[in-house]
């Protein structure tokens, strides 16, 4: 069993399409970021980042104790490992998983997820920080199309790349990017889109959280500081 902390934001998201696609046993253990669930002792206790997602497998390869791992990129691997799948088998493929994991960890979530901040929520309108960020958001939309240009997934077969990558990819809209300027990741985008176990992960996230976040919920996501995290 995989017990899943998780909310509906796009890392939750890469990892409700992985156990959905394996077919895994797990168990969603809602943290719901707007009211601080993410700050609680005992979140902090196996997730010291205080964000989500982080997993607990009740049940580990080693047959040991439980084991917990946080962030996203480093669940996915983690997951491919236990199952062996969804990462190529073959040493150099798998380089090139592991490549798109880290560009999407370094480079996509980053920059898309500051487009977001400072696009929907920053309580003032900074024009520079804007464009600075729907800039380099279509910069690495560009990347991906060219990446993607006679694949129809990131290294071959879908793989932990390609789940990292679509969640981020999924906001489009609200990072001001329009996928008709990209041909490549908008064919990538539909043809994950119409899987099943997409849909059903993000079938998963529906009525976990309101549409908008309220102004207090907004300073606790975006006010904390090295306080924040002090025993």
């Amino acid at each position: 069993m995989i017990e899943l902390h998780y909310w509906p934001t796009p890392n939750g998201h890469k990892i409700t399409l992985f156990l959905e696609e394996a077919g895994l046993d797990y168990q969603i253990h809602p943290v719901d970021i707007g009211a601080g669930d993410q700050l609680k002792p005992e979140f902090l206790a196996f997730a010291p980042n205080n964000r989500m997602p982080a997993i607990v497998d009740r049940a580990p390869v080693d047959g040991g104790e439980p084991q917990t791992v946080f962030e996203s990129g480093a669940i996915l691997h983690y997951l491919a490992n236990k199952t062996g799948r969804f990462v190529p088998t073959d040493p150099r493929k798998r380089i090139q998983v592991m490549e798109w994991l880290m560009w999407q960890m370094g480079g996509l979530g980053p920059m898309a997820g500051q487009n977001h901040h400072f696009t929907q929520y920053a309580p003032e309108v900074i024009p520079y920080a804007q464009a600075r960020y729907i800039n380099e958001t279509g910069r690495l939309y560009g990347v991906l199309d060219r990446r993607l240009e006679g694949r129809d997934f990131i290294v071959d077969d879908y793989s932990i790349a390609d789940m990292a990558c679509f969640p981020w990819v999924h906001s489009y809209e609200k990072q001001s990017q329009n996928l008709d300027d990209f041909a490549n990741v908008k064919a990538w985008f539909e043809r994950i889109n119409s899987r099943q176990a997409t849909q059903i992960a993000y079938a998963k996230g529906e009525g976990l959280r309101a549409p908008t976040f309220t102004e207090a919920e907004k300073k606790l996501l975006f006010s904390q500081n090295k306080d924040s995290v002090k025993p």
